[in-house]
């Protein structure tokens, strides 16, 4: 039986390596094709290649329950083609044997995920964005859309590049009364943390009085900020590729701010879920392989499987908005099409026992 699970489980687990790697490449030549159309000044070519590598690690993370999915249709479909899977039962080998054999790559698979999405994509995105930032020559005033925003009380920010080392560049600081009234505003070209406050250099305030426009400009500054590296770090990136520790108190510090944080507690429970996710989609495959799909072509199987992936994200995608908009659990949300799967594929294992 030894020989069986690995000889299962290489199968399973080969064919989720080759489906992930052609998806990451084509995934790779897309970023190149979008961002080529960007370069401008510093930010050239051998730029792009960069921040596209720099994205191989979110785009293997995302992709990761599709390709379990394929690649458990395909590693288990050659198994079937070659009646190998038969020869299997016909020896006493059980269904519940076979899915823990499956699934026993599928628990390495996650553990990537989970590894990747932690402590690799956080660090390497903020990278890619800032890098990218700077060659674009974004560090050096405010400018529209471009960089991050975050309000802090009466205090709004804007960050125009931020570094993974918590450094700063390009800070605009709008400071409003009760009433919306614009009391000063605060531009230096870069800070750095120091520990409990942001040491500023290079700025210049300029505050409203009654009938002038006071500025000063100093050379060495400090500013005193809820607003850690932690934290900032946050600004810089979509919520659905930050770690869950930092989504979590996050969330936390909007709410102590008294704004919405249901955004990022979506995000939290996408990303703690998701290991049960890619779970269910890959029960859906086993249960289509010894069921509707067990002897059909191997291109309808990946058909099959892309649909059924993309159905899947699809109805993530429409859920999650969709308790932020009518206020229902950001957890339902995510649980649902997750149990949803689950219990289609045992419902089909259950018909072929």
């Amino acid at each position: 039986m030894k020989k069986i699970r690995s000889y299962i489980g290489r199968s399973v687990a080969g064919s989720i390596a080759v489906v992930l790697l052609v998806i990451v490449a084509l995934d790779f030549i897309s970023e190149l094709v979008d961002q080529g159309g960007k370069v401008e000044g510093n930010y050239t070519f051998s730029e792009v290649i960069i921040y596209g590598l720099l994205s191989i690690p979110s785009s293997i993370y995302d992709f990761l329950p599709l390709a379990s999915l394929v690649g458990c249709l395909i590693g288990l479909g050659l198994l079937a083609n070659t009646s190998e899977l038969t020869v299997m039962r016909a020896a006493g080998v059980s269904v519940l044997q076979i899915i823990w054999a499956v699934m026993r790559p599928i628990l390495v698979f996650i553990g990537l995920g989970i590894f990747l999405g932690e402590f690799v994509t956080p660090m390497t995105d903020q990278y890619a964005e800032s890098r990218k930032a700077i060659a674009l020559g974004h560090q050096s005033a405010l400018q529209g859309q471009r960089g991050v925003w975050n309000r802090e009380g009466n205090e709004f920010m804007h960050f125009s590049a931020v570094l993974p080392n918590g450094k700063l560049f390009g800070v605009t600081r709008l400071q409003f009364d009760d009433e919306g009234r614009l009391l000063n505003s605060t531009y230096v070209e870069s800070a750095i943390f120091q520990g409990d406050y942001w040491f500023e250099r290079n700025g210049m305030k300029s505050s409203l009085g009654d009938e002038q426009v006071t500025t000063e400009y100093f050379t060495t500054g400090s500013w005193q900020s809820e607003l850690s590296p932690l934290l900032l770090d946050v600004l810089v990136l979509s919520a659905e590729d930050l770690p869950m520790k930092r989504l979590f108190s996050y969330a936390n510090y909007l709410e102590r701010q008294g704004q919405d944080a249901s955004e990022y507690r979506l995000a939290f429970w996408q990303k703690a879920l998701q290991p049960l996710a890619t779970a269910s989609l890959v029960m859906i495959a086993i249960s289509f392989i010894f069921g509707p799909l067990r002897q059909v072509t191997m291109g309808f199987r990946i058909f099959t499987g892309v649909i059924v992936g993309i159905v899947f994200r699809t109805s993530q995608d429409l859920l999650g908005p969709s308790s932020l908009i009518f206020g229902f659990s950001p957890f339902v949300a995510v649980m649902l099409p997750i149990m949803l799967c689950a219990l289609i594929g045992w419902v089909l294992l259950r018909r072929s026992i």
